[in-house]
């Protein structure tokens, strides 16, 4: 097959386009973390591609770096030290991936050294975790939102592509808080009864149905000074009326028709004036918040029949794999495919569409075709994306010319993961022009690992920044916790860990470090306790976590705040350990 652009050229014009992309939707806007973070990526990737030879002296680490539930190992560092400062760029892997022979890469004739040559290329242009995830971030932004509308029922889960503005005042009259009394003047006051056919007579004049003034009715007449009227929650308060009195706040003489007061009556007291909550013209959400159910019910409270908002991302799904069994158990060297099904009802949750998982096994041609039509926004390939005898990722996205954006991270799970575009002529044109290919553009790739956790690490890293900026929606603001436990680090990369949150203030037990005596924050606060079966081949461990633990190269020690990435379902989670911390 033909050998497309160099991976260097790829990753340093996509990424300096990234760069100079130096607006926002809405104006200019100044130089944050992120930016520079790119800035770094950039520098490092720079210094990568200077043909710097290979140290002998550095280590060569396996993908899964020593954890409490795994035993240690002589040639693998047991690193409790003090974590890497955050402006120090962590060093990229010089390893070789765990399942590609170290020799291989010295192999004698052509075709040894051009896989040596290009395994080599792609470990060069590793980038920090830090580093990755920015410019997925800038990636997403970097694409032109589009805007469409849809009606109420349709808008939920969608994110707001303008302000929702109020069309009216809310309320958009005086209306009563209570079911009671409405009052004009001081009391006591007469009893005025409102028949079902609107008239407003004196208690006692004869039979009548009293239903007072009810919602959603015209606008009564005016209340005249020392009368009382029934009133229900929601109704409009009648002119001249200066206050409700509460049904069990109120006495009737029934005999002299007369409302007396139990307490002190305040003047506008359980009134809610017109404009209490909004007035017309007021911004109540901003352009990018997501439509939820209360906004929903916001937006029809202020007039909205229909919502502008930013159609879904749409993305394909492609399993690669011939090993991969869809049903049953595994056997005769097949296992069962745990991606297909995990990774659709992920990427719904951060709000895309997704189209039914294609199963294309070990096949460079039936990729290539998928990659050359494909009119989404976003392509997710699922293994592949190392340098094994049929990992075909690499070498068809350079035969049909992408733009290899981050080409390995310094994270483990996950450092064979990959983010590219693809180019436009290679997309389906005619889709594309209505809907699909990024929004204009060529769609993106994720390429995600094999092994389950190191695909969640994938996602999290690269999906879902790139992910939040396709649906319009700002980066999600990083937030850190406490680790209840020491956890061990990889010498040089990122760790991503499962972890459970849990709430303070609970003793669990001697030497735990929070109620037992030990090292920690002390009670009352949150923290978090990394969970095993944390392998890159393991899903037990996050399967019963709500986020994953961002650990500094050089591991951290309990009591130490690490910064958190949460599940997409962690808030409907119980903050529970289980059996697996």
């Amino acid at each position: 097959m033909g050998v497309g652009p160099s991976p260097a050229a790829g990753s340093s014009s996509a990424a300096g386009s990234l760069l100079g992309s130096d607006r926002t939707r809405s104006g200019e806007r100044c130089p944050t973390s992120v930016d520079r973070a790119v800035e770094q990526a950039l520098a490092l990737v720079g210094s990568h591609s200077s043909g710097a030879p290979h140290s002998p002296d550095q280590p060569h680490s396996p993908d899964q770096p020593h954890s409490p539930d795994q035993p240690h190992s002589a040639d693998q560092p047991h690193s409790t030290g003090r974590p890497r400062p955050a402006d120090e760029p962590a060093a990229a892997p010089r390893s070789l991936p765990p399942d590609r022979d170290a020799g291989a890469a010295h192999a004698h004739g052509q075709d040894g050294h051009q896989d040596g040559h290009q395994q080599e290329h792609r470990q060069r242009h590793s980038v920090s975790w830090q580093e990755a995830r920015a410019l997925a971030v800038r990636a997403g932004q970097a694409v032109e939102v589009r805007a469409g509308r849809l009606p109420l029922d349709q808008a939920l889960g969608h994110v707001l592509a303008e302000p929702l503005v109020a069309l009216t005042d809310l309320p958009s009259f005086d209306t009563s808080a209570m079911d009671g009394w409405v009052v004009s003047g001081p009391g006591p006051w007469n009893i005025r009864e409102v028949t079902e056919a609107g008239d407003k007579k004196r208690a006692g004049a004869g039979p009548s149905r009293d239903l007072g003034i009810l919602a959603g009715r015209s606008t009564p007449a005016t209340l005249p000074d020392g009368d009382a009227v029934r009133i229900a929650t929601g109704a409009r308060i009648p002119a001249e009326a200066n206050a409700v009195i509460r049904s069990e706040h109120a006495h009737v003489d029934e005999a002299k028709g007369l409302l007396h007061a139990k307490h002190q009556v305040l003047p506008g007291q359980d009134i809610r004036p017109r404009g209490q909550e909004c007035r017309a013209g007021d911004q109540l959400m901003p352009a990018g918040a997501l439509v939820t159910p209360a906004v929903l019910g916001l937006a029809a409270a202020a007039g909205y029949d229909a919502l502008v908002v930013v159609p879904r991302p749409r993305v394909d799904v492609l399993v690669l794999g011939d090993e991969l069994l869809t049903g049953g158990l595994p056997h005769d060297g097949l296992i069962r495919d745990a991606l297909g099904p995990m990774i659709g009802p992920w990427l719904r949750a951060l709000g895309a569409e997704v189209s039914a998982p294609q199963r294309l096994g070990d096949d460079a041609a039936a990729l290539r075709r998928v990659l050359t039509t494909s009119d989404a926004d976003l392509v997710i390939t699922t293994g592949g994306t190392a340098a094994g005898p049929v990992d075909h990722v690499h070498p068809v996205l350079a035969e049909i010319g992408a733009e290899l954006l981050v080409d390995g991270v310094a994270a483990r799970p996950g450092h064979p993961m990959l983010l590219a575009r693809l180019k436009k002529e290679d997309a389906a044109a005619v889709s594309s022009s209505s809907r699909g290919g990024a929004r204009g553009g060529g769609p993106y790739l994720v390429g995600l690992p094999g092994n389950p956790l190191a695909a969640v690490s994938g996602l999290l890293t690269l999906a879902e920044p790139l992910l939040r900026g396709l649906s319009g929606r700002e980066p999600e603001a990083p937030y850190r916790a406490v680790v209840r436990d020491e956890v061990h680090g990889h010498p040089h990369d990122t760790r991503l860990v499962p972890v459970v949150h849990r709430a303070g203030g609970r003793s669990n037990g001697p030497g735990s470090g929070y109620g037992g005596g030990g090292a920690g924050t002390g009670s009352g606060a949150e923290y978090v306790v990394p969970l095993h079966y944390s392998g890159p081949a393991m899903l037990r461990g996050v399967a019963a976590a709500d986020g994953l633990a961002v650990v500094p190269p050089g591991g951290v020690r309990s009591g130490t705040g690490v910064e958190i990435l949460d599940l997409p379902w962690a808030s409907a989670m119980p903050w529970t350990e289980g059996c697996f911390t």
